[in-house]
């Protein structure tokens, strides 16, 4: 991976002219911005910028390397990169080691990623991992679990707290539950054992 830099007057005309020079658009890069003292008081800016391209194949080759050190030989990837995020899906020939007793190697191997590459450029882009489609089936579990126990709390008036959960987790019951009429969610807690809880809600 190769972090370029670009100067300009402020911000905005360095970040314009590092998108022309690499023919994409904002939502497809990376990049911080650093203020560089001139003479006589002027400043102007770098941007140091990489294309999330660039670290989606960082990404898949140093997984290929670190999972043939797991026993596993023949691993396939599903990439895509949306709204800033880089979603990469694995299929092996052994998914469950990838995965882990409840996901937590998959977990693992999303936490040595992100700090590998924050290592070598000092950024941190928004990466999901996942194996087949076993975080779409946890979300989907998750989901049906937070509605009904939505409806519930609803109908009983009484507020329900649920397991704890980590960030990622109680995101997903957030969002689900956003826009469900008659109850709200708040996460309440200290980490590790933070919970989301459903509260009723007055409707106007």
């Amino acid at each position: 991976m190769k972090v370029l830099e670009f100067d300009g007057k402020d911000e905005q005309v360095a970040l314009e002219k590092a998108l022309k020079e690499l023919n994409v658009s904002e939502k497809n890069v990376i990049y911080k911005t650093e203020k560089v003292k001139g003479k006589i008081f002027k400043s102007s800016v770098i941007i140091k910028i990489i294309t999330l391209k660039e670290i989606q194949e960082f990404v898949k080759e140093y997984l290929s390397n670190l999972v043939k050190s797991m026993g596993i030989d023949e691993i396939n990837f599903e990439s895509s990169i949306n709204n800033n995020t880089i979603n990469i899906k694995m299929y092996s020939s052994n998914n469950s080691i990838l995965i882990g007793r409840e996901g937590k190697t998959l977990k693992a191997l999303e936490i040595i990623i992100k700090q590998v590459i924050l290592n070598n450029i000092n950024m941190s882009p928004k990466i999901i991992l996942d194996v087949e489609n076993y975080k779409d089936k946890q979300n989907y579990f998750l989901e049906k679990v937070a509605k009904q126990v939505a409806r519930e709390v609803k109908k009983t008036k009484v507020p329900a707290s649920l397991e704890n959960m980590n960030s990622y987790q109680r995101r997903i019951i957030h969002n689900c539950l956003n826009n469900f009429k008659g109850i709200k969610t708040e996460s309440e807690g200290e980490e590790p054992h933070r919970h989301v809880v459903i509260k009723p809600k007055e409707e106007n």
